[in-house]
């Protein structure tokens, strides 16, 4: 199996409608999923877990470098794709794109 790719982790009954597909513990005495149940779906556990080199990476591979301001991309090292902050004006934002490009960085939300 590949390390990144994951069964979707569905709650008990995310069928019915009401019922969201977000994640919670089954809990009750006569739940198939909680008795591991294989035709029940998947829960999630440690075997899942992805590689120690593989965690916290952007799909891309690369780690991620939050940027605000000019001054934050000299920091920037090899290996970091750069994310630009959401409180970042238009203005900042060009101007910052362009310095990204001049040093031959990623950028993850151009």
């Amino acid at each position: 199996m590949n390390p990144r790719k994951k069964p979707k982790f569905n709650r008990h009954a995310a069928y019915v409608k009401r019922v969201s597909k977000s994640w919670r513990r089954p809990r009750g005495r006569d739940n198939k999923m909680r008795v591991n149940q294989k035709s029940k779906g998947k829960r999630p556990s440690v075997g899942f877990g992805a590689p120690r080199n593989l965690r916290f990476l952007h799909p891309s591979g690369m780690k991620e470098f939050y940027v605000s301001s000019l001054k934050d991309l000299e920091k920037v090292e090899k290996g970091y794709a750069i994310r630009i902050a959401a409180a970042v004006g238009k203005k900042k934002k060009t101007e910052i794109v362009k310095k990204a490009k001049e040093m031959k960085l990623k950028i993850l939300n151009e």
